[in-house]
C-alpha cells in the first residue's frame, strides 16, 4: 500500500508539473501567478520582511550546502553510509536537475517594482524543489535511525519548512507562483524515485536493530 501510495504520488506530481510546464513553455499567463505576488506583497512589513527574508535564507546554498556537509560526515562517522549516500544522490540529483530545467524553459524572473531582479531563470523555482528535497530526505533518515513516529514528525516539519521557502520566494517577489509549484513538484518527483531505488522495505521499518551492548 505505500508502495502504490508512492507511485502514485509520483505519478500525480509528474502529471501536474507537466501541466504547468506546458503553459510555462507556451508563455501562456496563469492568474494565480498574476495574483500571488502582489496579494503576498500586500502584507509587507518589517517583521514579516525579515521572517521571509530568514525562509529564503534557510533555503539557499548558503545555509543547505554547510549542513549537508555536516549531516554527511555525521552519517559516514557512525557508519550510515547507506543513508549518507542516499542524501547525497538527492541532493546532488535535485540541483542537476534544477538547473537542466532551468535551461529548458528559459522563463525570466518577475519584473516587479519591490524586487532584486536576478540574472538566473525562475522555472522551476531551486529554492523550493532543493529545499523539499534536502530536508525530507534528512526527515526520512531521521526516521530510518530513530523510529517511524520521529521521522513521520520530521517529514511533516520538514514539508512545512520547505512550504514556507516557498512561499518567501513568491513574497519577495524572486518567483512566480507556478515557479514554485513546479520546484516542489519536481522535488518530490525525485526524492520519490531516489526514495525507491533505495530500497524502500528497509526505509519502513520501524528502527534498525542495534547491535547487542558488551
Amino acid at each position: 500500500m505505500v508502495l502504490a501510495g508512492g507511485f502514485a504520488g509520483l505519478f500525480g506530481s509528474l502529471l501536474v508539473f507537466g501541466a504547468i510546464a506546458e503553459d510555462v513553455h507556451n508563455q501562456e499567463a496563469n492568474a494565480l501567478d498574476t495574483l500571488a505576488n502582489p496579494l503576498l506583497h500586500s502584507l509587507s512589513n518589517p517583521i514579516l520582511d525579515a521572517f521571509m527574508g530568514a525562509l529564503t535564507d534557510i533555503g539557499s546554498t548558503i545555509v543547505v550546502a554547510p549542513l549537508f556537509a555536516v549531516a554527511f560526515v555525521l552519517l559516514m562517522w557512525r557508519r550510515h553510509r547507506r543513508e549518507a549516500f542516499f542524501l547525497a544522490v538527492s541532493i546532488a540529483g535535485s540541483l542537476a536537475l534544477n538547473e537542466s530545467l532551468k535551461l529548458v524553459f528559459h522563463r525570466p524572473r518577475p519584473q516587479l517594482a519591490w524586487a532584486q531582479v536576478l540574472p538566473e531563470y525562475s522555472f522551476p523555482s531551486g529554492h523550493a524543489m532543493n529545499s523539499l528535497v534536502f530536508y525530507v530526505a534528512i526527515a526520512l533518515i531521521i526516521g530510518l535511525l530513530w523510529g517511524r513516529r520521529a521521522g513521520s514528525i520530521a517529514v511533516v516539519g520538514a514539508i512545512v519548512l520547505a512550504l514556507l521557502i516557498g512561499t518567501s520566494r513568491i513574497y519577495l517577489g524572486y518567483h512566480y507562483f507556478t515557479d514554485v509549484v513546479g520546484g516542489l513538484l519536481a522535488g518530490a518527483a525525485w526524492l520519490l524515485i531516489v526514495f525507491a531505488a533505495f530500497d524502500p522495505g528497509l526505509w519502513l521499518s520501524s528502527r534498525r536493530a542495534e547491535p547487542p551492548g558488551p
